[in-house]
């Protein structure tokens, strides 16, 4: 019977031994931040960027294949392996995908636009190179001359005569380009139009690029100016006939569009990812070099720490690189099981800032929450701006407040500013929105120098680089190893910022009240807002398949919390609102 009893108890001690080995250890956020700031410097992202802002890139032209196959040689050197050569134990593969173009692509070569008589050009690609309209065509080798007509209305059109004359306008040149140079036979056309955010007075020589729409059989031209140039050409017109000579030289070829497709395959749930998308075209430095470097040195520091086994990751991680909205929404709907396989997506657009320079902030746009609905508070729109969305529109999910609180973290440890707005889409982060995914987008806004020929790599910051891909890779980290103990950390994180949030929302609405507006309409956005978090809550039994009873019995009480502090909060209203609100 002893004997009978020692083997039992042996056979006990091995079985929890063996389970103990088991067990994925709980790493927290913080202790990813730690982990990752030893070894992410930001210094692999500023040379990316260096490297890619250098070219204007439009999908297909030579800048951005080049950069395409830049970003290969990287993940090669950090050990990512080919797909076509890599087995199904090598967690480091990419590939490059190649598709045809609809249509050929573009690059700008040179050009020059000179007032008839002044020896100064009014503008120069060397100086400008965002002045020549994309899809425009070369001009014959010794330029177009030709007399400028002033045309202010779309009405302008049909009393003015522009046949081989060059249009100078402030409409937008995609709308009347094709009568304009087909049906009235104008050489080319001239615009203005920058917005006011670029604070075009005090940044002269800015010039945002524009584009025209391919269309076979056209080859037009159009020149968008900068505001000194704009100055220089209205006062040449008041003073009487102005003729300009122009010289453009684009390029305008077939070629193929090219997609990075990166992962690190999950050693336990390689069937769950999330992914990360960072678009290549426009050719601006922090639009959208930054995001490619940024998210290039996430892809090789991560590599660095599972080859030195500093940690595992549980779920695979992929890296998209291509073009904008396009390649993400592509590898999404391209593949149903693949689709179905993403948990979360993350954008980096614009993540590499010197916002002493450029005046704009870093920002988390959430996923769609009751701010896109009602903005008020602290919650503000950038000035790319949004629309009014409705509660139908929302998706509750654990994502906003999670990846809010950890760049909070390297926030409070970097002292560096981070700031959240309102969905209002736009770029890498609509796909996943579209499918159903959460997803959200990292970026700076307002940046005066947007869009522009002004956004070089002297407007870019490492240290703001560093802080991103830090606190991105920390949070990545962290979903892609989640575990039930994850979802409790997560639990607490979201029942602080779903008080916080009843808490403020409920003295604004109090306010409101006091000077005699509706009380429902009040009531309605602390119960939407309470609804928000009762399903984002839900949402955090995802983290683990095998949700423990513990942490649905947590979920469980900080739901409660949540209906209780709502149910106060309207309490408190209906007892301040004058009888004609009610």
């Amino acid at each position: 019977m002893i004997r009978k009893l020692t083997l039992l108890f042996m056979l006990f001690i091995l079985v929890a031994s063996c389970t103990k080995k088991e067990e994925t250890p709980h790493i927290t956020t913080d202790q990813y931040l730690n982990l990752v700031r030893s070894k992410f410097t930001g210094e692999q992202a500023y040379t990316t960027t260096a490297f890619v802002e250098k070219y204007w890139r439009v999908v297909g032209n030579q800048g951005f294949n080049k950069s395409i196959h830049h970003i290969a040689n990287e993940l090669e050197a950090a050990g990512f392996i080919q797909e076509t050569n890599a087995s199904e134990q090598d967690q480091f593969v990419y590939r490059i995908e190649k598709r045809p173009l609809k249509h050929p692509t573009w690059e700008p070569v040179d050009a020059v636009i000179q007032i008839a008589g002044e020896e100064d050009p009014l503008l120069q690609f060397a100086s400008n190179r965002n002045m020549i309209y994309l899809n425009s065509f070369s001009t014959p080798e010794e330029g177009i001359s030709g007399e400028v007509v002033h045309i202010k209305t779309i009405e302008d059109l049909n009393q003015i005569n522009v046949k081989d004359k060059i249009v100078y306008t402030s409409l937008w040149a995609g709308l009347i380009y094709p009568r304009v140079v087909q049906e009235l036979g104008a050489l080319g056309i001239v615009t203005y139009n920058n917005p006011s955010y670029l604070q075009s007075e005090k940044n002269t020589t800015s010039i945002q690029f524009r584009s025209l729409r391919y269309t076979e059989g056209l080859k037009p031209w159009a020149i968008a100016l900068s505001y000194q140039a704009k100055k220089r050409l209205d006062n040449a017109l008041q003073k009487g006939k102005v003729v300009l000579n122009t010289k453009i030289k684009t390029k305008v070829y077939p070629s193929e569009e090219l997609t990075v497709v990166a992962n690190i395959r999950g050693s336990k749930i390689p069937y769950e990812r999330l992914v990360l998308s960072a678009h290549v075209q426009e050719p601006g430095a922090n639009d959208n070099a930054t995001g490619v470097g940024t998210q290039l040195e996430m892809a090789k520091v991560l590599a660095a720490l599972l080859k030195e086994e500093k940690l595992t990751v549980k779920r695979t991680i992929t890296f998209l690189w291509g073009d904008e909205i396009v390649s993400t929404q592509r590898y999404i709907k391209e593949d149903n099981v693949r689709r179905e396989s993403i948990k979360w997506g993350i954008s980096l657009d614009m993540v590499g800032e010197n916002t002493s320079i450029t005046g704009g902030s870093f920002l988390i746009e959430k996923m769609p929450d009751p701010s896109a609905v009602w903005t008020r508070g602290n919650d503000k729109h950038s000035e790319w701006g949004g629309e009014v969305m409705t509660l139908n529109q929302m998706r509750p999910h654990y994502l906003n407040d999670f990846i809010i609180h950890t760049f909070q973290k390297q926030g409070d440890f970097a002292d560096w500013n981070v700031e959240t707005n309102p969905f209002e889409g736009g770029s890498d982060h609509t796909p996943f929105l579209d499918a159903n995914i959460p997803g959200l987008l990292l970026w700076h806004f307002t940046d005066q120098f947007y869009h522009t020929d002004n956004d070089r790599l002297d407007k870019v910051s490492q240290t703001t680089m560093k802080n991103v891909g830090t606190a991105a890779l920390a949070a990545v980290l962290t979903l892609v190893n989640g575990n039930s103990n994850t979802g409790l950390d997560l639990v607490a994180v979201l029942e602080t910022a779903a008080l916080t949030r009843l808490d403020a929302e409920s003295k604004l609405s109090q306010e409101i009240v006091l000077k005699n507006n509706p009380l429902q309409s009040q009531i309605d956005i602390l119960k939407a807002w309470e609804d928000w978090y009762l399903k984002s809550l839900a949402a955090i039994k995802d983290i683990d398949p095998t949700s423990s009873e513990n942490l649905e019995e947590t979920i469980s009480k900080a739901q409660q919390t949540i209906q209780k502090r709502t149910e106060t909060a309207i309490e408190k209203l209906r007892a301040i609102a004058p009888t004609t609100t009610l």
